[in-house]
Formats: structure tokens, C-alpha cells, sequence
């Protein structure tokens, strides 16, 4: 943290009910600062310093998550059964009735009421999770699914935008800044060979063919929480929350659920696909988006199963050409070692291309 931070300073300065007892680091998020703040009240918090180097425009931010969060809660509010209080994340007002404050340092930070009673995990590993993390991901986007996209501000411009990314890999091979191109013919010619097929989704949404929706745009599984017996209760981290297509979202989930190795995997005799995971994952997502998906964007999911890694791979492999300047790295060779096993991942995909795509048929026939 930056030196002189004053939490009790920053915490006055919002709605929180009680006296603060204790201020403590929480979870394991790489962007965000965030610290759970106990009361004396039993009702506790989760205060957070907003990356301000990623997310540039902090307003923008902050108002996407407010509209996003309260067309939520009035969606489930007309749902019997459904908790808004549980299901939904719940921002603190500050006391000028906003969302975020900036401190004297020139930090910007927000209040969320802390979910009790729930809890995550980084990896999947019973199809019941899976599951329940289809479910989540899949209930999100449904209940968005008749939200204004124009409501909704890029908080990161082109952040799956494959174009863009390829953009900035020829960027960094016609510069060289490292001396590296040398060492990754193969990875080039690898990427080269896709460039087409890749553009798929990119271009059936330009020609009105996939509608443009409001989707969570970082569905790792642990930005699910699950509750006491493991049902999925509420999805977090609405940060990158912006307009695009559902197969994003979808190849995103897929890529972190299916691999049977972590996404730096040296060994890439290793990597497998966990075709029951992948099962499982459909089941839940399609279970709750049946009522709204059309039939090109179900077609389309498999072509963000192929995406999200290829696209993983090119971020890894332009960082490496760079110097390493935006990823974290424990060894000179770490980016190198990333994209290979990406691009592993997405040869294993290809090569099971028929068998994922008559899965998701089946699925999306038993739900239609």
C-alpha cells in the first residue's frame, strides 16, 4: 500500500454503519487493492483501492458498475425465490451519495457490503462445480441480456478485440525490443496460420450477425462465489464488466476449465482436456441461457472456445517480445513458457473439434 494510508480516514468518508474494529489484506486479486473491514456491528465490508493505471477512467468504471448492479437487483426482485441482497454485489455510498472517493494521494477507492458465509475456489475440479459456475456465468449474462450495451463505457478499449492484439504482436515484431523474434518463428507461424479463423466472431458482429451484450469479460471461476453447500451464489469482480459477445465470456471459462494444467504449464505432454468438466460447464451455462442465446451465438462458442487461448497466447508471446513489461514473470523464459502451453491448449481443442461441437449440440438440443 502507499505509504500514509489512513483507513479510518478513508472509511469515514462512506456510509458503513458501526465503528470500525480491524482492516485486514483479502483475497488474492492482482489489480485491485482490497481489505476486509470488520465493525462492531457484525455487519462487515470490503474496501478496495481501484487500479487507477488500468482502469483510466475511474467514473466510468464506477457508473458501469452501479447501473449493471441495480438492473440486476430489479431483475431478481420480480424473481420468487431470489436474494438481491445475496445474489448481487451491494455498493456503499459515499457520504456525497456516490460510489468512490480519491484520497489526498491521489488513490481512488470503494465500499461493497462483504458476503458472508461464501467462499471461492482458483480451479475447478468436480463437474458439480462446473456446473455451478456455468450456471453463474450463464444466469449473469441472462439477466443483462435486455440491458442497454450503450449504458455501458469500455473500461479496458479492445480487451477482446483479436485484431487489436494482433496489432500490437506486429507491433513488437517489427521492433524487437528484446532481440527475441529470433526464438519464436514457429509461435509466429503458428499465429499467422489462424489469423482468419480467429477473426470469426469479430467479423459475424460486425455484420449484425452476433448482438453486441453486456458481459463479464474475465470468467475465471474463482469470481464466483459459492455458498455453504457449493451452489453458486453470486458473480464478482465486475470491473471489465463491458459490451461484447457471449462467446467471450463462454471461451474465456472453458479455456481455465477444460485445461487439466495451470496456463504456464512447462511440460506440454501434460495438457490434457477434461472433456467431462467441459460437460458439465455447458449444462449449467446453457440451462440459463436457452430463453435468450440465438442460434449464431450458439454456434459461436466454440469458436471462443478456440479464441480466448489463441488470444491468451498472443498477449503472452507480445509481452515476451517486449522485455516482459506487462505480465508478472518468475524467469526470463516464464511469457515464452505461457504461450506454448496457450497455444498447446489450443492444438488439443482443434484436434477435439468434433467432439466439443456434437456435446454442445446435444446440450443445446435437450435445452432449446
Amino acid at each position: 500500500m502507499p505509504p500514509g494510508t489512513d483507513f479510518n480516514d478513508i472509511i469515514s468518508k462512506f456510509k458503513i454503519n458501526g465503528k470500525t474494529n480491524s482492516v485486514r489484506p483479502f483475497g488474492s486479486g492482482h489489480i485491485n487493492d482490497s481489505f476486509k473491514v470488520v465493525t462492531d456491528t457484525g455487519r462487515n465490508y470490503l474496501l478496495q483501492r481501484i487500479n487507477h493505471f488500468v482502469f483510466k477512467d475511474v467514473h466510468g468504471l464506477m457508473d458501469n458498475i452501479a447501473n449493471v448492479i441495480r438492473h440486476l437487483k430489479d431483475k431478481l426482485t420480480n424473481i420468487p425465490g431470489s436474494d438481491p441482497e445475496k445474489e448481487v454485489l451491494s455498493l456503499v455510498e459515499n457520504n456525497n451519495n456516490g460510489y468512490y472517493i480519491e484520497d489526498d494521494n491521489g488513490n481512488y477507492w470503494r465500499v461493497f457490503h462483504f458476503l458472508s458465509n461464501t467462499k471461492s475456489y482458483d480451479q475447478v475440479v468436480t463437474e458439480t462445480q462446473a456446473f455451478e459456475g456455468g450456471k453463474a456465468f450463464g444466469r449473469f449474462q441472462a439477466l443483462l441480456s435486455d440491458m442497454d450495451p450503450d449504458l455501458v463505457v469500455d473500461t479496458i478499449p479492445n480487451f477482446h478485440n483479436i485484431e487489436h492484439r494482433l496489432s500490437n504482436l506486429d507491433k513488437a515484431i517489427a521492433t524487437d525490443t528484446a532481440k527475441r523474434v529470433s526464438l519464436v518463428r514457429d509461435e509466429i507461424e503458428f499465429i499467422n496460420r489462424r489469423r482468419e479463423s480467429m477473426s470469426r466472431i469479430l467479423s459475424l458482429g460486425r455484420a449484425g450477425i452476433l448482438p453486441k451484450r453486456i458481459i463479464h469479460n474475465d470468467t475465471k471461476f474463482n469470481n464466483v462465489l459459492l455458498d455453504e453447500s457449493d451452489h453458486a451464489q453470486c458473480v464478482i469482480d465486475l470491473d471489465t464488466v463491458m459490451p461484447g459477445y457471449v462467446a467471450y465470456d463462454f471461451g474465456d471459462a472453458v479455456r481455465t476449465i477444460i485445461n487439466t494444467t495451470p496456463e504456464d504449464e512447462p511440460d506440454l505432454e501434460k495438457i490434457k482436456l477434461n472433456m467431462p468438466l467441459f460437460t458439465a460447464y455447458v449444462k449449467g451455462y446453457l440451462s440459463e441461457t436457452a430463453d435468450f442465446l440465438t442460434d449464431p451465438e450458439v454456434n459461436s462458442l466454440i469458436d471462443g472456445v478456440f479464441l480466448l487461448p489463441f488470444m491468451q497466447g498472443v498477449r503472452f508471446l507480445t509481452d515476451y517480445l517486449d522485455g516482459d513489461k506487462y505480465f508478472k514473470i518468475h524467469s526470463t523464459e516464464h511469457n515464452l513458457q505461457r504461450t506454448r502451453a496457450q497455444f498447446c491448449l489450443v492444438n488439443k481443442l482443434e484436434e477435439a473439434e468434433d467432439m466439443l461441437k456434437q456435446i454442445m449440440s446435444d446440450i443445446w438440443a435437450r435445452y432449446k
